[in-house]
């Protein structure tokens, strides 16, 4: 048994690590549990299999094909958004959706239905898978479409690897003309500005996100910076963008350096640095879709106890004043987020079972966690507020939803219980069942 932590380095289990190594090999079921394990980019333990096993499938990484005329793409379920990024990119391709960091493996973009800064208009990942091929522990290969084995299909995307290995997917990719970004930075002053920027910017604007000020109060309180892009062709004159390095975190402080007195320092300088009402652009992509990216192993600066992401999403009645109660509650704790993630997801209803996006409102933070678990306490209280707006919380990046709520959120899990893989299972699975 091997020590093992998520991205946000909680909780810590032991478990035993099994690297496939070819997508036609059988399983090497062994004894106990089994799960899938991409890239560890999710943040709780919805990607850990304490006193399990888990099947590492970063070496499952070879493409297999990909037809020029329709952009679709089969590669093995290891491989990750970055190296399709490298790939593709220089010859008018991109992903259809991206989540916040391009260093997860196609198989955990299934297994999490990610979802990106364009919800509002492609939907969430899953609507661009076109096939996959699910190794189940008997060693029965299903091939499952949205017409072959249907069930299963909706099953796997969002299932949190419990169905089975993916061991292959094909995605369609969706044509740009450069690694170029047209990108419109704007003010707002309160929850109202964000919303009324949402509704103005989704006709015109593929992609849009919002930072918001978790800590600011009073006037200050839901301020933020709205930001929407689109790909354009290489301006003139313009040669190929660099793209760009990474700056290192090259160790663990002893102490998180997210805490009350940086967050409000840092929080307002990054709200007053754009010293105008808006700011136009143009940017490489990599900057616009995964700015943390920019810093290797940013996990680390939470310290050694690591810490809590939480991600909810509210319907659209009443949310204006849900994601103002939830950001009430969080100014007025003693811990808090400098990276909050304010945007809107659309209408196009996901295909997965447990797949998280549903049309809302979905703000996402970070959370050091201290010796007195001031977190713990501070997302419970969040819980009832998106629990009471009918919302819910996202599995990928939870360390500690209660069964109860999770249930409530997902309601499709009995359903789904149906096609989970009696050799599968998960830490995250286990504790929200109560097993």
């Amino acid at each position: 048994m091997a020590a093992g932590t998520s991205w946000g380095r909680y909780p810590r289990v032991a478990q035993e690590v099994v690297v496939p190594t070819r997508r036609d090999a059988p399983l090497d079921t062994g004894t106990g549990a089994m799960l899938p394990y991409g890239n560890g980019r999710s943040y709780g333990d919805s990607c850990l299999n304490g006193d399990g096993r888990l099947l590492h499938t970063r070496q499952l990484d070879h493409y297999i094909a990909f037809d020029p005329q329709t952009g679709v793409l089969r590669c093995e379920a290891g491989v990750l958004l970055e190296a399709i990024l490298t790939r593709f990119v220089p010859v008018g391709w991109f992903l259809p959706v991206s989540p916040g960091t391009r260093f997860v493996t196609i198989g955990g973009a299934i297994a999490n239905d990610v979802h990106g800064k364009n919800h509002h208009g492609a939907g969430s990942f899953g609507h661009h898978v076109c096939a996959f091929e699910l190794l189940r522990s008997d060693g029965t290969r299903l091939v499952c479409t949205p017409e072959q084995n249907p069930q299963l299909f909706a099953a796997t995307i969002g299932g949190l690897g419990l169905t089975g290995l993916v061991t292959w997917a094909e995605i369609r990719l969706r044509r740009i003309e450069s690694p170029w970004m047209s990108v419109q930075t704007c003010k707002f002053h309160d929850l109202e500005g964000f919303f009324q920027y949402s509704v103005e910017s989704a006709a015109d604007f593929e992609y849009t996100v919002a930072w918001i000020d978790c800590v600011a109060r009073g006037k200050g309180a839901g301020r933020g910076l709205f930001t929407r892009g689109n790909h354009i062709p290489a301006p003139a004159g313009r040669g190929l963008p660099t793209p760009h390095g990474q700056l290192p975190m090259p160790f663990t402080p002893p102490f998180s350096m997210v805490n009350a007195l940086t967050l409000r320092a840092f929080n307002s300088l990054y709200f007053h640095r754009l010293g105008r009402s808006s700011l136009a652009r143009t940017s490489h992509y990599e900057p616009f879709f995964y700015p943390l990216d920019g810093i290797a192993n940013w996990n680390r600066l939470y310290g050694p106890r690591g810490f809590l992401q939480y991600q909810c999403v509210v319907p659209p009645v009443n949310a204006q004043q849900s994601i103002a109660e939830l950001l009430r509650l969080i100014a007025k704790g003693a811990t808090g987020s400098f990276l909050a993630v304010l945007k809107q997801f659309g209408p196009r209803p996901s295909l997965g079972m447990l797949s998280f996006p549903r049309p809302g409102t979905t703000l996402a933070l970070d959370f050091p966690i201290d010796r007195k678990g001031r977190a713990f306490d501070l997302l419970a209280r969040l819980d009832e507020v998106v629990t009471e707006a009918g919302g819910a919380v996202y599995p990928a990046k939870d360390a500690r939803m209660s069964g109860i709520h999770f249930r409530r959120y997902f309601p499709a899990w009995e359903e789904f219980q149906a096609y989970i893989d009696p050799r599968f299972s998960s830490s995250f699975w286990r504790r929200v069942m109560g097993t």
